[in-house]
């Protein structure tokens, strides 16, 4: 290797080195087609079809889940911080059991069985806690059913799923660059069209939100088995949808898991980092020895180490994710005690995140991004990454203005059972949390949803987007695994925080929050500010 790097090897010396490998196809364009314009290429259908079961799936997910803090709070009677940790707990094993789901697909049943065995668990998840919710079941399986199916069937089922999905979507594009059939001059690059594949997997992601928290929550009024049961119902159609593509799938055979192999690759390379020559990054020091039998490779060692400074990227997002996931639980706790309509529910409001993510995404595909480049200035996925974190710290101080004025409003205040201006005045606090109502409005908290989710599409949408496109073809799985993994690590922070998700702390929790991100945002921007000059 020309390039020396010391303990720290940076990212952008590391990749600018191997420019081209970070182009998934490998291949080196013709020069007619580098100077033509490049444009995204249309989806195929077999990505059609996994795209509208992730819609039906992220329907099951979001139109179950939002309704678990209130469900928590209103039905089992839980206490706020007690449902939060519940709900991050959840959040924490969906996402921390993708890298099993990841491991099941490489190592023994591709991605297409994976994905259809783990809808099965996570159907059987649903109509558990349907049947749970059943009033009459209340005081016996009410908690426990609900504990089971949330933390051994649903979070198992999602997580399986959720590792394989995107990936296998993105994997149904031709991987070369080619002429346009129609227009001249005009070249099809696959790396926009995984720009795009990804921008309209996470528009189906919003969509099928869109649609179960709009529906649930109004059904809920009508029983909260019933409300379960839908987003049920709705899954098993995904499923079939799913299974009817069986034929038309590109589905690489399982060749074996490559995770073992990656962490015992760097476990020995860490142990004999000392006798590495000089100036050479530690993971150089796992390159076999001449003549010695390892099971991998000089060029795995390689692709380790580029894939090690490309997953560096990934370091913000665990803070990221922490913000992001109060919309689930902390921001329906405020909602709960702000006056409202009788038909709204708290959850309710992030039917206006999703809508706002399906209506600009393909504002941006369509016009905004295509313009950007006809005129030569493109947005990398550094630079988008950063603006959807400045959004949401943005995002994070409005909120932390508005629950400081929700605690200054009457009648309950900071519903500690006292007047903070009349320290000798109690108020005889109602035993429900649902029927302690301040005179703040339900929709000063839709600025919160509306800039989360424009964040969403810059931060979320193009982590997936880099997360694929970064990572060498053997550890494609490993490294969309580790990117999913940052949100288990951002619900454990949010676990940790739930010890204080209780009034009258939340001003400081969520200034803490957003002082954390704005830092971490900072950072960022200086470490990784010369890496979109390289991935493109």
């Amino acid at each position: 290797m020309s390039e020396k790097y010391d303990d720290h090897g940076d990212v952008e010396s590391s990749m600018a080195e191997h420019k081209y490998d970070l182009n998934v196809s490998h291949q080196t364009m013709d020069e007619d087609l580098a100077t033509n314009i490049q444009v995204a290429g249309p989806i195929p259908l077999a990505a059609w079809l996994i795209i509208v079961t992730e819609l039906c799936e992220r329907f099951a997910f979001y139109g179950a889940s939002m309704l678990f803090q209130r469900y928590m709070l209103t039905h089992l009677l839980l206490e706020k911080g007690t449902a939060t940790a519940i709900s991050r707990g959840f959040t924490f094993f969906s996402y921390f059991t993708s890298i099993f789901g990841a491991i099941v697909a490489d190592k023994w049943l591709g991605k297409f069985k994976t994905v259809l065995i783990f809808s099965i668990v996570y159907t059987l998840g649903l109509a558990l806690l349907s049947v749970s919710a059943i009033d009459r079941l209340k005081d016996t399986l009410g908690l426990p059913g609900f504990i089971v199916a949330l933390y051994c069937l649903i979070s198992w089922g999602t997580g399986g799923i959720k590792s394989n999905v995107s990936a296998f979507a993105a994997e149904q594009i031709p991987s070369e660059n080619y002429m346009h059939p129609t227009r001249s001059g005009v070249t099809v690059n696959h790396n926009i069209t995984v720009e795009r594949i990804f921008r309209y997997f996470y528009m189906a992601i919003n969509v099928g939100g869109l649609l179960g928290q709009g529906i649930t929550p109004a059904v809920s009024d009508y029983g909260w088995d019933l409300a379960y049961m839908i987003p049920a119902i709705v899954f098993v159609v995904g499923i079939i949808i799913f299974a009817l593509g069986k034929n038309k799938y590109i589905d690489r055979p399982p060749s074996g898991t490559v995770l073992g192999k990656t962490f015992r690759c760097g476990y020995y390379a860490f142990r004999n980092r000392l006798n590495r020559p000089e100036g050479v990054h530690w993971i150089q020091a796992a390159q076999p020895p001449q003549g010695t039998a390892f099971e991998w490779d000089a060029n795995f060692v390689h692709d380790l180490e580029r894939t090690y400074h490309a997953c560096k990227v990934f370091m913000v997002y665990p803070i990221y994710w922490a913000l992001y996931n109060n919309m689930s639980d902390n921001f329906v706790n405020m909602g709960i005690n702000m006056t409202r309509p009788n038909w709204l529910k708290p959850e309710m409001l992030s039917f206006v995140n999703s809508l706002v993510i399906v209506i600009f995404i393909p504002i941006l595909d369509m016009f905004i991004f295509p313009l950007l480049r006809k005129a030569g200035f493109r947005l990398g996925p550094i630079m988008r990454i950063v603006i959807g974190f400045t959004i949401v710290s943005f995002c994070f101080i409005y909120v932390t203005v508005l629950q400081h004025f929700l605690y200054k409003s009457g009648p309950y205040y900071d519903f500690t059972g006292k007047d903070p201006n009349d320290p000798s005045a109690v108020i005889a606090i109602p035993p429900k949390i649902g029927d302690r109502i301040n005179s703040l409005s339900i929709y000063t908290q839709l600025p919160a949803y509306i800039t989360i989710g424009i964040s969403e599409i810059f931060a979320s949408a193009t982590g997936l987007e880099f997360a694929f496109k970064s990572a060498a073809p053997e550890l494609k799985s490993v490294v969309m695994s580790l990117f999913l993994a940052t949100n288990a690590v951002g619900s454990l922070i949010g676990m940790v925080l739930a010890i204080w998700s209780n009034d009258p702390n939340f001003v400081y929790l969520y200034g803490a929050q957003c002082g954390a991100m704005f830092i971490m945002t900072a950072g960022f921007a200086w470490k990784f500010r010369k890496l979109d000059s390289i991935v493109d």
